[in-house]
C-alpha cells in the first residue's frame, strides 16, 4: 500500500526550470477561476433533486466509458463491471464486487488522462492520500462511501464547492426539460442550462426516426409529416429550449457534410427518410441539409451551433447490440471539412451574428483544414481537443497545430464534455495546466510577453467559453 501519496504540484508543467517557473506564475492566475462548462452530458435530474450520489462503483465506473472501455479492451466483461444490458440481462449488481474488480485492474489506466482525473478526485475531493490498488480496495470503498453519505457531497454542494458558474447538459429535442424547470423554480443559485441535440429527429439512421418525428409534431402541434411543418416544429422546440436557458445546439453527425438543396428535393428526401427507404447516400444528404437548416434557424434564434463529426459511432456491433449507444465504442475517422462545409459557408460564412463551433477527432485536419477555415470565416470557431484528444498530449498538439493560423481568439477555451460530474474540476485543471505550459513556452522563446500570456491564460480558462457560448 502506498501511503502519504499526493499529486506533484508541477504536474504537466515544462521540465525546463525557467519555463516551468513561468508556467507556475501563469497557473497561479487561473487555477481558482470559476468553471464554465458549456458542453457536457451530466444528468439534469441530479441538480433538480440535489441527489446524494450513489455508491463508488455507480459513481466512478459504470457510467464512465473512458474507464470501462480500457478494462474491456483487456478482456474484462462489461457485465462484470455492472454496465446495464439493453435486454435487461444479468450484470453484476454488487457494487463492492465491481469496485474490487476495478481496483485489481486499475493499473491498466497508467499513463491515461482517466487516471489523472480519478486521482485528482480521490485526493482533492475525498482527501484520500493513497493510490488505489487491489490491497486497499475495501478500505478505499468504505472511505468513499462514508463521504458520499455526507451533506457536503450532495450534488448542489459539490457544484458550489467546485466553483462552477454555469453548466450545460445535452438534451433530446423530445425531452420535457422538467428537471431544468425544477432547477429554475427551486430558487437555487446554480445555473444549469439545456443544449438542443436534435439527432433523434434529424438523422434518418437514428433508432425510431419516424416515431421521433411524429412525437415532435405532437409536442408542438405542427404537421411534422410535411417538410415545412417539420421545420416549424424543430424551430418551436429550439425556442422552448431557449426559454429554459439554452444558448447552443449540438450535432453528432457522422460527417461535417452540409447541403443547400431546393425545397422540392428537401421534401423528397424527407419523405423517403420517414418511410425508411432512404439509401445511405440519401440519408447523408438529408443530414447535410439539416445542418444547414439548423444554422439558418440560428440566424433567427441566436443559438450557437456545435458540430461533432468524424466519429464512427457505436463501431462494435456486439457492444451496441447488448449495451446500447455511447458505451465507449466510438472510433475516430477521417473528416473532410473544406468541401463538406462549403455549401453552408457559401450561405452563412460571413454572417456576424452566427457562431459555428467545429470539433474533430481527425487531428490531421487541425492545421490543414480547420485552422485555415477559422482564419477566414467569421462564423467559425474551433472547439477544444475532444474525446480521444482530451488529454495533455492531445491538448498540446491542438494548440501547436492551430494557433499560428487561427490564433487564440478563434478558439473557444475548454469544455469538459463529460458524464462524470466529479471529474469536472480535474478536467479543467488539466486544461489550465496544459495551456499555461504552452503559453510559458511562447514567453520563454520570446514570442509572447508575460503580461500578454497572463491575459491569454485567463481567456483560455474562462472568458473565451463564456463569449463563444453566449453565457
Amino acid at each position: 500500500m502506498n501511503t502519504n501519496w499526493t499529486m506533484h504540484e508541477d504536474r504537466l508543467f515544462p521540465a525546463d526550470p525557467g519555463t516551468r517557473g513561468i508556467a507556475r506564475r501563469l497557473y497561479a492566475e487561473v487555477k481558482d477561476l470559476p468553471i464554465v462548462s458549456p458542453h457536457g452530458h451530466t444528468d439534469p435530474r441530479w441538480y433538480a433533486e440535489d441527489v446524494r450520489f450513489p455508491d463508488p462503483a455507480v459513481l466512478f465506473l459504470i457510467p464512465d466509458h473512458y474507464v470501462f472501455r480500457m478494462l474491456h479492451s483487456q478482456g474484462v466483461p462489461l457485465e462484470a463491471l455492472g454496465v446495464p444490458r439493453v435486454d435487461g440481462g444479468r450484470t453484476e449488481a454488487d457494487p463492492r464486487a465491481i469496485w474490487r474488480l476495478f481496483a485489481e485492474n486499475y493499473h491498466l489506466l497508467r499513463g491515461t488522462p482517466s487516471r489523472m482525473w480519478l486521482e485528482h478526485v480521490f485526493l482533492h475531493v475525498f482527501g484520500i492520500e493513497e493510490r488505489l490498488e487491489a490491497a486497499n480496495a475495501e478500505s478505499f470503498y468504505d472511505r468513499l462511501a462514508a463521504r458520499l453519505s455526507l451533506p457536503e457531497f450532495r450534488c448542489r454542494a459539490l457544484y458550489e464547492r467546485y466553483n462552477i458558474e454555469v453548466i450545460a447538459t445535452t438534451d433530446s429535442p423530445l425531452d420535457s426539460l422538467e428537471h431544468h424547470k425544477a432547477v429554475l423554480d427551486s430558487g437555487w443559485k446554480g445555473r444549469v442550462v439545456p443544449t438542443f441535440r436534435p439527432d433523434p429527429c434529424v438523422d434518418p439512421d437514428f433508432e425510431g426516426f419516424a416515431a421521433n418525428v411524429a412525437s415532435l409534431g405532437q409536442l408542438t402541434g405542427e404537421d411534422a409529416g410535411s417538410w415545412k411543418g417539420y421545420l416549424r416544429a424543430l424551430a418551436a422546440r429550439r425556442e422552448f429550449f431557449k426559454s429554459l436557458g439554452a444558448t447552443a445546439t449540438d450535432h453528432g453527425h457522422p460527417s461535417a457534410a452540409t447541403a443547400d438543396l431546393d425545397a422540392s428535393e428537401c421534401e423528397r428526401l424527407f419523405h423517403k427518410a420517414l418511410r425508411g427507404t432512404a439509401t445511405p447516400a440519401e440519408a447523408e444528404l438529408f443530414r447535410a441539409q439539416m445542418l444547414t437548416e439548423m444554422v439558418r434557424m440560428s440566424l433567427d434564434d441566436g443559438l450557437v451551433i456545435q458540430i461533432h463529426p468524424g466519429s464512427f459511432r457505436n463501431h462494435s456491433l456486439d457492444i451496441h447490440t447488448r449495451f446500447g449507444r455511447d458505451k465507449g465504442a466510438d472510433i475516430p475517422s477521417r473528416t473532410d471539412f473544406v468541401h463538406a462545409l462549403k455549401p453552408m459557408l457559401d450561405r452563412f460564412g460571413h454572417e456576424r451574428g452566427l457562431t459555428v463551433i467545429l470539433f474533430t477527432l481527425d487531428e490531421s485536419a487541425y492545421s490543414r483544414e480547420l485552422a485555415p477555415l477559422a482564419g477566414v470565416y467569421p462564423v467559425l470557431r474551433l472547439g477544444p481537443a475532444w474525446w480521444f484528444h482530451d488529454s495533455p498530449e492531445g491538448m498540446m498538439r491542438y494548440r501547436r497545430m492551430v494557433t499560428e493560423t487561427a490564433g487564440f481568439y478563434n478558439t473557444v477555451g475548454f469544455n469538459d464534455d463529460t458524464r462524470a460530474f466529479l471529474s469536472i474540476p480535474a478536467r479543467h485543471d488539466v486544461a489550465r495546466r496544459v495551456d499555461c505550459s504552452f503559453l510559458a513556452d511562447m514567453v520563454a522563446t520570446h514570442r509572447l510577453d508575460e503580461d500578454e500570456a497572463v491575459l491569454l491564460a485567463r481567456e483560455l480558462a474562462y472568458s473565451l467559453a463564456k463569449k463563444a457560448y453566449r453565457l
